[in-house]
């Protein structure tokens, strides 16, 4: 309860309003369900929430990682960034929902995920998305994760070809 209560004050820092009306009860249950079912695919290997980002949308990890930045466009942040952490992996990884808030068209996901790398060690993180949705699809995500632990794959993996 605790940690929902910050992401609602988060949201509301970043232009969220604290009432809501009926109709955006409306467009965030419809959000919430969109980026619920992303998750679900991804985690039984069947899809991947990237699919939910518009061709022209924005990509920021927040923070100092190795790929902390900003990324225009949906190509760009799968070719730098999806594609070569991937191809690292020998198991891709399998997120567990933690938390799931909507305040209008903006949604936060907190979420743990696993995954083995080519090296054969777990790759274990913990990551808080913030997702502007505009019709089903994602304009602009901000990211947050552990960067420590992202850089230490990112150094000591070479890319081979992309787990499953």
């Amino acid at each position: 309860m605790k940690t929902a209560s910050i992401a609602i004050t988060l949201l509301v820092a970043l232009g969220g309003t604290p009432g809501a009306s009926a109709s955006d009860t409306g467009t965030e249950a419809r959000n919430k369900a969109i980026v619920a079912a992303s998750f679900e695919a991804w985690s039984a290997g069947t899809g991947s929430p990237f699919a939910l980002l518009a061709d022209d949308a924005i990509w920021t990890i927040a923070g100092h990682s190795a790929a902390a930045g900003s990324y225009r466009g949906r190509e760009a942040f799968l070719r730098e960034v999806i594609g070569p952490f991937n191809a690292r992996m020998s198991q891709g990884l399998k997120p567990v929902v933690r938390s799931l808030v909507a305040e209008g068209d903006q949604v936060v996901i907190r979420f743990d995920a696993t995954g083995i790398t080519r090296d054969g060690a777990a790759y274990r993180n913990s990551y808080a998305w913030f997702l502007e949705m505009r019709q089903g699809r994602v304009t602009e995500a901000t990211a947050f994760f552990d960067s420590i632990v992202f850089d230490e794959l990112w150094r000591r993996v070479p890319p081979g070809p992309a787990a499953p």
